[in-house]
């Protein structure tokens, strides 16, 4: 009973993870083509496009949230894991065992950020706050927020989900 409610939500944490990862990549694309927008803008009509350098600041935010829970499902988060390496050719349990402690550890983390930026996010939404320059190029916001909260909220589900498989990356992942 556990291990197929476990391995529901794993397939459900990596679908969402997913498609979380192609929704940032269409961030990435759109934010192609407003940096070549403002370029072809400013040297052809020698008037730069407005809120270029308020787009690339809140699409970086989105990007790196939107596809870190993906990151985190394929285990390729950045770190150093040489010594895990060279534990587990000569104690397989032990490596594992500490692997199971680094994601615990991870998954705590990604909770407590989480949990951080909910009220937030709340704020944000209640008041309608924004950055960049009022009259000239504004943006709300609430859904950086929203993105920082659930990209990890999902990253710590993803990390919850290893400790107790005990594998860093799903069934089926090369």
């Amino acid at each position: 009973m556990l291990k197929s409610a476990v391995a529901g939500l794993s397939s459900v944490a990596n679908t969402l993870a997913i498609a979380a990862n192609a929704l940032g990549t269409l961030v990435v694309l759109a934010l192609v083509v407003v940096l070549n927008v403002d370029v072809v803008a400013r040297g052809f009509f020698a008037s730069p496009l407005r809120g270029t350098y308020e787009m690339v600041q809140f699409s970086v935010v989105l990007i790196v949230f939107l596809q870190l829970a993906d990151v985190v499902r394929v285990d390729r988060l950045t770190r150093s894991d040489g010594f895990l390496t060279f534990l587990s050719a000569r104690r397989p349990a032990a490596a594992s065992n500490m692997r199971r402690i680094i994601n615990a550890l991870s998954a705590i983390f990604m909770g407590l950020i989480a949990y951080i930026t909910w009220p937030e996010f709340l704020k944000m939404w209640a008041t309608n706050d924004y950055f960049g320059v009022p009259g000239l190029f504004t943006l709300p916001w609430w859904p950086v927020k929203l993105v920082i909260t659930l990209g990890t909220a999902l990253s710590c589900l993803i990390f919850v989900i290893k400790v107790i498989t005990g594998r860093d990356r799903p069934a089926g992942t090369p």
